[in-house]
């Protein structure tokens, strides 16, 4: 199949794109939707709002989710809120300070068409949630309440206390149930694809394992669907759930479908600290505590007192000090870096000496405690149950952590990848937040995908697109089944003597050291040497017990991991050939004092990876234009 990188992106105002070019895409006759089939893998906030979405359309929907049940997937952990430009506060909020914030916050590495349309929907997505029921925290008089996030400097995050994504799944979830009683959508429960069925070029179907009996079962459709959220469990160390993979887009890449800016990972700079070496997974923080959480360290390095015994005058607000008018919520990125250095410097505190105070105690003697509790009470008691410290007194502990990925597959303005017919939802695609994710626009971005864009654009690709009538007899079904169940024999007849998991740990701890907060060009030619060598090992020496008749979840974890022993290395190639700093992508050979150093010349563009069978991917480029938020230095000072 031919790669091209065609974005799509409407001429004119950029207000007035996406009205526009929805009155231009073609229509399906509502009659005529029944006749599509469309399969949605992921029921998480994009995935099951697309599904929900598109049954309640007509289309015939078969909707794949990991877990027991949807209300499981991962899009629950998200805490503080989801962004919106109602500027209820009347604090000078608009969609296109949001628009603008968002470019900014990506480090002018996003496209701007996509980015504009993801802030004007972002109004609609509170409306339709209110009106599925997510119970939204209001002011006394009834009005939605907001809070601030990170790389803004208005009120515009709408939150369900520290409960945010939960709720909101909960919605999405109700509105697909719905369907799935009225036979709309076809629930498939513990299903996990492995590989993207093409017949002419065409994305058909795919193959799917069913985890409870270890069956590999076909799926035809008209188009396919991947909603299946980031890959960020690369480094094994991470806020993502251990469920949480890469195994979806991956296959999809192996197929075809071009991979975006696979190094733009985000270090979220407000989670609980490494403990040792017996953790499969860190815990997330809210970033909606920075609100009334000072971040600070002590000012000279070795201070080991408890915090409670440093004066103000002995403490080092960093944040504060370094960013006067974003403060303490100064971007994911930056914050992140900063606390970095703190301790790089010495001034870390904890046993580790990996982690800076985030401390409550002005917002507690300004607001009182009933108030904190109010705006944070569970957050607070999950911190507590998990350190035995209680935030109300002492200052929490917090570190930089893996948490979200901005590249993913690529995708045009229609969402749709270079394969016809795959389209991609949510953190699984690269196209809404450049280098850097801004707080509280995740969730906007899922449900946005889910409820408002593809709902528009499917039935454009069903009217251009002639599309033959298929069954899983058809011979694409029957040979990407093989290339599956060869796969699997393959990692069961290793008979190694280590565990996956522990092949995990090790390519975790390699991405860390040279893919992670910050990287060089030496380590990242480092890091790809050692990665290539540990898939070597893991493919002489991983040992997978049982068989693949069953439920397995050996077989599940080493599937995984050998793609995630692929993708790394694309990850770290990726940050190599990106020869400037941006984002999250901090090379320490493009700084500025710390700051990242962009090289708009050379590098503003999306990096566009195209799969070999030899091992040596293709990069492609999209190039990023600028007309409405013209390139600058980016500042928070």
């Amino acid at each position: 199949m031919s790669f091209t990188l065609d974005p799509k992106c409407p001429p004119g105002p950029i207000e007035d794109r996406w009205r526009k070019h929805k009155f231009n895409m073609k229509l399906v006759n509502p009659a005529n939707k029944r006749k599509f089939s469309v399969i949605v893998v992921g029921t998480g906030l994009g995935g099951a709002s697309a599904a929900a979405s598109l049954a309640e359309l007509g289309y015939q929907v078969k909707a794949f989710c990991l877990h027991d049940s949807p209300r499981r997937a991962h899009s629950i952990a998200a805490q503080g809120g989801v962004n919106a430009a109602k500027n209820y506060q009347s604090d000078g909020d608009s969609v296109y300070r949001l628009f603008y914030d968002t470019v900014k916050g990506g480090d002018f590495r996003a496209r701007e068409s996509n980015v504009y349309r993801l802030a004007e929907i972002s109004n609609q997505i509170i409306d339709h949630s209110v009106a599925l029921g997510v119970p939204f925290a209001r002011e006394y008089g009834g009005t939605l309440a907001n809070r601030s996030f990170g790389g803004a400097q208005v009120s515009r995050t709408f939150y369900a206390r520290g409960q945010t994504g939960q709720q909101l799944l909960l919605g999405a979830y109700s509105a697909m149930m719905k369907e799935v009683e009225t036979g709309g959508v076809e629930l498939f429960a513990r299903r996990e694809m492995l590989d993207l069925v093409l017949v002419d070029g065409k994305a058909r179907g795919i193959v799917a394992r069913n985890l409870v009996t270890g069956e590999l079962e076909t799926h035809a459709a008209d188009a396919v669907i991947v909603a299946t959220g980031g890959y960020g469990h690369v480094y094994y160390l991470s806020t993502n759930a251990m469920n949480s993979n890469a195994t979806a887009i991956w296959r999809c890449h192996k197929r075809g479908a071009g991979f975006a800016n696979p190094c733009f990972t985000q270090i979220h700079p407000t989670c609980i600290p490494v403990s040792g070496t017996h953790q499969s997974k860190l815990t997330l923080m809210s970033e909606s505590l920075r609100n009334d959480g000072r971040v600070w360290v002590p000012k000279k390095a070795g201070d080991n007192r408890p915090p409670n015994e440093i004066p103000d005058a002995e403490r080092d607000y960093y944040l504060e000090r370094i960013y006067p008018s974003f403060g303490n919520l100064a971007p994911r990125d930056v914050a992140s870096r900063q606390a970095k250095f703190a301790c790089d410097d010495g001034r870390g505190v904890g046993p580790s000496k990996l982690a800076v105070y985030l401390d409550f105690r002005d917002a507690i003697q300004r607001e009182g405690e009933d108030k904190i509790r109010e705006k944070y009470g569970n957050l607070f008691q999950m911190y507590e149950k998990i350190t035995g410290e209680n935030p109300y007194q002492v200052p929490m502990r917090i570190y930089p952590a893996v948490h979200y990925t901005m590249g993913g597959l690529w995708v045009d303005y229609h969402l749709m990848s270079t394969i016809p017919g795959l389209h991609v939802l949510g953190e699984a695609n690269f196209s809404d937040h450049g280098a850097n994710r801004l707080g509280a626009s995740a969730l906007m971005q899922g449900l946005a995908d889910g409820y408002f864009v593809i709902p528009a654009t499917l039935g454009d690709y069903f009217v251009n697109n002639k599309l033959e009538p298929i069954t899983t007899d058809h011979e694409s079904f029957r040979a990407a089944k093989r290339d599956q169940e060869e796969t699997i024999q393959k990692l069961l007849n290793v008979k190694g003597k280590r565990t996956a998991m522990e092949f995990h740990r090790d390519l975790g701890k390699l991405m860390w050291d040279y893919c992670g907060m910050s990287r060089t060009e030496a380590g990242l030619k480092k890091g790809i040497e050692e990665i290539r060598k540990l898939r070597a090992e893991f493919w002489k020496d991983v040992r997978v017990p049982g068989d693949s008749n069953d439920l397995n979840q050996e077989l599940e974890t080493a599937s995984r991991v050998a793609d995630y022993l692929e993708l790394g290395e694309l990850m770290c190639l990726d940050a190599l050939e990106r020869r400037e700093s941006c984002g999250g992508h901090f090379r320490e050979e493009y700084q500025a004092n710390g700051e990242c150093k962009r090289d708009d010349e050379n590098f503003c563009h999306a990096a566009v990876w195209e799969y070999q069978k030899n091992g040596q991917p293709v990069r492609h480029k999209e190039e990023l234009k600028f007309e409405f938020v013209h390139l600058a230095v980016r500042s928070y000072k």
